[in-house]
C-alpha cells in the first residue's frame, strides 16, 4: 500500500525547528517508503482560524519547506476552502442524534460550575463539559436559536461512545492503544466563531486526503482518541499514528513561533544550510 503522510500547519507565524522535523519525519516517511517509492507527502494548511492566519505566513510556510528540501504535492489542500466538507460530516453527526448546540461562552461554563445538572472534570483540553446544553432552560436555548444567537456545536460524548462502541488505534512507538476519549467530554466540534474545529477538520481531511500515516508531535497523542471515535462515527478510514518527540531549546523549552532567532528563515539568513538544520534536530 502507498503510504501517505502531510505536513498541516497553520498560518499563524513562521516556522521552527521544530515544524522542521515534524515535516522531515513526515516527508522521509514517505519517500523512504517501499523502497523509496510510491510514497506520497502532502502540504495543508489549517487556515480554519480566519482571526489568526495571514497569507504571508502560507508564502513562508512554502518557502521555507522548498528551501528544506521538501517535494509536496499540489495542489495544497487549504482549510478554509473546504468549509462544505465539514458541514456534511456534522449533518451526517446531527442527523444521528449526535450534536447538540452551546450557547455559553468558556468563562460562562466555568461560572457555572456549581449548578446542580453540571458535571465537569480535568480533560487534555481543560475541564472536560458534560451535558452542557442542560445549564439552559429548554425555552431559553429556543429562545436563543429563535434570536440567531451564535453557538458552538459539541458531540455528546456519552451517546457516541455507546453507537461506536470499542475502538483501537495504533501508534508506531506506543502500540496498540484503546481509544479513550471520555476525557475530553462533550468535545466542541463546530465554534461560534467558525463552522468546524481543529478535531473535526483533521479527521475529515486525513481521510478524504487518502493519508495513511500521520506523524505529528507527542502533545497530540491524546487527540487521537477523539479522532478514533469520529472516524468511527463517520464511517472514515484510520490511518496508521506516529507521535514523535517535541524539540525542546536548552532550557527545557518547546520551540515556539515566538522564538524568532530560531525560526527556519532567521536560520537560513544566518547562513546555515539544510543539512545543518538536519544535524540540529538529529536527523
Amino acid at each position: 500500500m502507498t503510504v501517505v503522510t502531510r505536513f498541516a500547519p497553520s498560518p499563524t507565524g513562521l516556522l521552527h525547528l521544530g515544524h522542521a522535523y515534524s515535516a522531515m519525519l513526515a516527508h522521509d516517511a514517505a519517500r523512504n517508503a517501499t523502497g523509496g517509492a510510491g510514497g506520497r507527502f502532502l502540504l495543508r494548511i489549517e487556515d480554519i482560524d480566519t482571526g489568526r492566519c495571514r497569507e504571508e505566513f502560507v508564502a513562508a510556510i512554502e518557502a521555507d519547506l522548498g528551501w528544506l528540501g521538501l517535494e509536496w504535492e499540489r495542489p495544497v489542500r487549504r482549510q478554509s476552502e473546504h468549509m462544505a466538507d465539514y458541514r456534511a460530516a456534522l449533518d451526517r453527526l446531527q442527523a444521528m442524534g449526535l450534536l447538540y448546540p452551546c450557547f455559553l461562552s468558556r468563562k460562562e461554563l466555568d461560572a457555572a460550575l456549581s449548578a446542580p445538572h453540571f458535571r465537569a472534570m480535568q480533560g487534555p483540553e481543560g475541564p472536560a463539559v458534560v451535558d452542557a446544553d442542560r445549564l439552559l432552560p429548554e425555552v431559553e436555548r429556543q429562545a436563543r436559536l429563535a434570536a440567531g444567537e451564535p453557538y458552538a456545536l459539541r458531540l455528546r460524548m456519552a451517546a457516541a461512545l455507546e453507537r461506536a462502541g470499542p475502538l483501537t488505534w495504533t501508534d508506531e512507538t506506543h502500540g496498540v492503544q484503546a481509544a479513550d476519549p471520555a476525557a475530553f467530554g462533550d468535545v466542541v466540534l463546530a465554534r461560534k466563531d467558525t463552522p468546524t474545529s481543529y478535531h473535526l477538520s483533521v479527521t475529515v481531511d486525513d481521510a478524504l486526503q487518502g493519508v495513511s500515516l500521520v506523524v505529528r508531535g507527542e502533545d497530540l497523542f491524546q487527540a487521537t482518541h477523539v479522532h478514533r471515535l469520529l472516524q468511527a462515527l463517520l464511517d472514515l478510514p484510520t490511518p496508521r499514528y506516529r507521535h514523535h518527540k517535541l524539540l525542546t531549546d536548552p532550557e527545557g523549552r518547546r520551540y515556539a513561533k515566538r522564538d524568532r532567532a530560531l525560526t527556519l528563515r532567521s536560520l537560513r539568513e544566518a547562513g546555515r544550510t539544510p543539512d545543518e538544520l538536519r544535524a540540529m534536530v538529529g536527523l
